[in-house]
């Protein structure tokens, strides 16, 4: 059973919200209370996420953005705030797996892409959050990293990397913007069942089994799993956390 939330009054932004975690956790934030911004590249997928929770009586917004150009992050986190008249929680979900590639293969125009989104995408979106939540006086954000942010894993050193400096980002804005009544932490998802993974799968660059064997668990992780990890970071319960990169990956890095 999931713990219970009363968001009841406050505002989430999230990105990548149109599946998988982000919808996870776009989801849980209006069944809690919250008005919520669900930001997307697609626009189709946004677009029914937010009309799914819309009929369920929640209160929405349905955003097209592209976190790896930073006037569409500056311009959906206005809207957000244009529409709702504040901004409390934001989930900086967004991302992008690329293929495995050799460190010594890999092209620039691949590790550009990566880091434009992964990285670069998260520090528009908090950017542009702490904006509003300075001005505010309070606020609740939480990064999304990886267990990538925490290991290394022979193919993926552009996407590691993104996901290493995404803790970075966190833990240096949570030093400048706690004692602006402002929490940042990060969450680092290990393998999770979503859509990516499942594509990941399907393509022959994951087997399942071995990804369940990998975690002390034994099984996958779902994304209610991190959604209710996002919850808590942004409640009450977790009033004295800051800065931290919490890892919600079945154990895997606890080997």
């Amino acid at each position: 059973m999931n713990p219970a939330y009363d968001f009841t009054g406050q505002v989430a932004f999230v990105t990548g919200a149109g599946s998988g975690m982000g919808l996870a956790t776009a989801s849980a934030f209006a069944v809690s209370g919250a008005a919520v911004a669900l930001a997307d590249t697609d626009e189709n997928a946004v677009d029914a996420a937010a009309k799914q929770l819309a009929d369920d009586g929640h209160r929405v917004l349905a955003l097209v953005c592209d976190v790896a150009h930073e006037e569409q992050v500056a311009a959906a986190v206005d809207r957000t705030v244009e529409t709702f008249e504040r901004l409390d929680m934001a989930f900086n979900n967004a991302g992008i797996m690329p293929p495995s590639t050799g460190a010594a293969d890999e092209n620039a125009e691949q590790f550009d892409r990566v880091q434009a989104v992964n990285l670069r995408g998260v520090w528009a979106s908090m950017k542009h959050e702490l904006r509003h939540m300075r001005a505010q006086g309070s606020g609740a954000v939480v990064n999304c990293s990886s267990l990538g942010g925490l290991v290394g894993n022979p193919g993926r050193a552009a996407y590691h990397a993104t996901k290493h400096g995404v803790i970075g980002l966190t833990k240096s804005a949570a030093l400048e913007y706690g004692s602006r009544g402002v929490r940042i932490n990060a969450v680092c998802p290990g393998t999770i069942s979503t859509p990516m993974v499942d594509a990941m799968v399907e393509g022959g660059e994951l087997d399942r089994s071995e990804a369940e064997a990998g975690q002390a668990i034994n099984r996958l992780g779902t994304a209610d799993e991190v959604a209710q990890a996002v919850l808590w970071l942004c409640s009450d319960g977790a009033g004295y956390v800051t800065g931290i990169a919490l890892p919600v990956d079945g154990g895997y890095t606890a080997r």
